[in-house]
């Protein structure tokens, strides 16, 4: 049983700050959690860091008594839905990763969900979607034209048929509320791609945790 994407959409639906979310398909969410630390693109390699079971709210609690404050580190909680791996952040994830397509060699699946809410700019909620290295999709899921996006970018074949979808759904369309646009795109992206993530263990379960720290 899965809940989908949707619940993405309200605010702060995971943390302070927003969401980053990493979804393979072909990868153990530690396999996932090691290739997501070799795309941090500050400098020195980077490792992941065991560190036990937490909530998210005990993630953050032990970021800050570990860094001071939990937004000089970087966490992630691990987990499982069907077929799918996923990864989500916490703490200062916000600039530090890089693409995630060196994440998709060797035949995985990668789907990135990213939104900084907390970014006074504002920055839209963005997709993409990965598959061997090679960018298939991506926009951003205000679908309103903003921050290099003109709709869905990517492999035509992928891509095509997905802006195709959010068409059909009525998007773009400014006269509807952002956080409904935002909703609706990641249900057509959710049901095109066939996502997982389930909402109670990540918001108020316990899972597999790491720090992703220097080598």
């Amino acid at each position: 049983m899965t809940d989908g994407t949707t619940w993405l959409a309200a605010p702060r639906c995971i943390a302070f700050g927003g969401y980053r979310v990493v979804l393979a398909r072909g990868l153990s969410p530690h396999e996932l959690a090691g290739r997501l630390a070799e795309t941090v693109s500050y400098g020195a390699e980077h490792v992941v860091v065991e560190v036990g079971d937490h909530t998210g709210e005990s993630l953050l609690e032990f970021m800050d008594d570990t860094y001071g404050d939990s937004f000089d580190g970087i966490g992630l909680r691990l987990g499982s839905a069907g077929d799918w791996a996923y990864a989500v952040a916490y703490g200062g994830w916000p600039g530090e990763f890089g693409p995630p397509d060196p994440v998709s060699r060797g035949g995985t699946h990668v789907c990135l969900l990213e939104y900084e809410e907390e970014n006074g700019k504002p920055v839209p909620p963005q997709f993409a979607y990965f598959h061997d290295g090679r960018l298939l999709s991506a926009c951003n899921l205000h679908l309103d034209g903003s921050w290099g996006y003109r709709g869905v970018e990517g492999d035509p074949v992928t891509a095509a048929p997905l802006q195709e979808l959010l068409t059909a759904a009525g998007l773009p369309d400014p006269e509807r509320d952002g956080r409904e646009v935002h909703r609706t795109a990641l249900g057509v992206v959710e049901k095109y791609f066939g996502l997982s993530l389930p909402q109670d263990p990540i918001v108020s379960g316990a899972l597999p945790a790491v720090l992703v720290e220097p080598a």
